[in-house]
């Protein structure tokens, strides 16, 4: 198995967030904490310098690679607010339509705040991508 540059560390998570020079965006960042741990029952722990995962699971790539990342998480980049989404969006169109203001990137919905979106849309799709995921990783689930 090869190493990830992303590993998870001993880093304190709310000490990380509480260090997050914009107010709006730390305070975001708790709630989205809060949220987070709420739907999935599981314990922050940071990843690499600045991404919050929440579980973890076991993947391998039809090459043979593979590696341990987490179900869910969340990053407060500069930019926006980054949050993880691991089975991507397709799944997900009609909540995606009600969610508000984001874009997306591959398995990452990015907002600026969180004013911007419907907190309760949020608290489903977490919901769900995360069942699927635990579904997924107790099938030992090959990603590509």
């Amino acid at each position: 198995m090869s190493n990830l540059k992303t590993q998870k560390t001993q880093t304190n998570v709310e000490e990380f967030l509480n260090s997050v020079p914009n107010e709006t965006k730390r305070e975001d960042s708790l709630c989205i904490l809060e949220l987070m741990q709420e739907v999935t029952g599981e314990e922050p722990v940071m990843w690499g310098t600045s991404i919050i995962g929440f579980g973890s699971f076991h993947y391998k790539y039809a090459s043979g690679r593979e590696g341990n990342w987490f179900l869910t998480g969340f990053s407060p980049r500069k930019q926006s607010l980054s949050l993880y989404v691991m089975p991507g969006f397709k799944k997900y169109e009609s909540l995606l339509a009600n969610l508000g203001k984001y874009e997306t990137g591959k398995s990452c919905i990015y907002i600026n705040k969180l004013a911007d979106i419907d907190k309760d849309i949020l608290r489903e799709l977490i919901r769900e991508s995360t069942i699927h995921m635990k579904e997924q990783s107790r099938n030992d689930w090959f990603l590509l």
